[in-house]
């Protein structure tokens, strides 16, 4: 038997907190004092505190470890439970690191302003092209949203496309089309020499040219293309057009180094 202060030692945990879990039921002690109200513990209980803690580190409610431990919870189950969490977390993190790094692009946008040429603006007419494809849906048009769609797509694609011994023909081209319900259709494409009704794990579709296209440049990573869309958008108002739907992005040049990317924005454009 070990008093409340060794047995806190050895499971690496707080006098406090083994108190609470007396008191809330969670791990009642081996023995207490009649006379002094001294707790005491056994070995075997150290496996129940490490789940407890294990549990309440993946972030669930003492209330909800009790009735997990009621459940004579497994070493595999936990483990299993680990891992969800711990790609729970990975996720998060990659969202809020995306998220900051949105509102770092927000800002130099802001610092910007006023000081934005559109020098690099070019207007083009596009040629229609035949593309291998898929696409998937984003809840929204946000740089957050779009990214964890688009960049899967791409790597599928890209290994589609070698499983079936299909050369690219060009650089990939992501297409957005907007839904009613305020999602987007996300569809990433490589040109390809293909017959539309050879069969593939990928659609073979005819994309429209442009017949009038505003281009800029982007270079670096794409959820940094705010400034580079807003300095298209004052070009295309103070020349007296009107954007006609959501930018083509053009893939030129996509080494591991994201701030080495280099896109091409192009946008349907008409005379207001």
């Amino acid at each position: 038997m070990f008093s409340i202060g060794d047995f806190a030692r050895l499971g690496l945990v707080s006098v406090r907190m083994l108190r609470h879990y007396d008191a809330i039921g969670l791990l009642r002690p081996a023995h207490v004092d009649p006379a002094t109200g001294y707790r005491s513990y056994q070995a075997g209980q150290l496996a129940r505190l490490n789940r407890v803690v294990a549990l309440k580190d993946l972030g669930f409610t003492l209330e909800q470890v009790g009735s997990i431990l009621d459940e004579k919870v497994s070493a595999e189950e936990l483990h299993g439970m680990v891992r969800l969490r711990r790609a729970q977390l990975a996720a998060q993190i990659s969202a809020d690191v995306a998220r900051l790094r949105g509102v770092e692009a927000r800002l130099r946008t802001i610092e910007r302003e006023g000081f934005m040429s559109a020098d690099d603006v070019v207007i083009k007419k596009v040629a229609p092209v035949r593309v291998a494809q898929l696409s998937a849906r984003a809840v929204s048009y946000e740089t957050e949203d779009i990214g964890p769609v688009i960049q899967p797509l791409y790597r599928q694609m890209c290994e589609r496309l070698e499983a079936a011994g299909v050369p690219m023909q060009g650089p990939g081209i992501a297409y957005y089309l907007p839904e009613d319900d305020g999602s987007v259709m996300v569809h990433a494409t490589f040109p390809v020499n293909l017959d539309s009704g050879e069969g593939h794990d990928f659609e073979v579709v005819d994309l429209p040219g442009i017949e009038t296209a505003a281009t800029i440049i982007h270079r670096g990573p794409m959820e940094n293309v705010g400034p580079t869309f807003q300095t298209l958008a004052h070009w295309i108002e103070e020349n007296g057009y009107q954007a006609l739907g959501l930018a083509r992005e053009v893939s030129l040049h996509c080494p591991p180094d994201l701030d080495e990317w280099v896109h091409e924005l192009q946008m349907e454009i008409a005379k207001v």
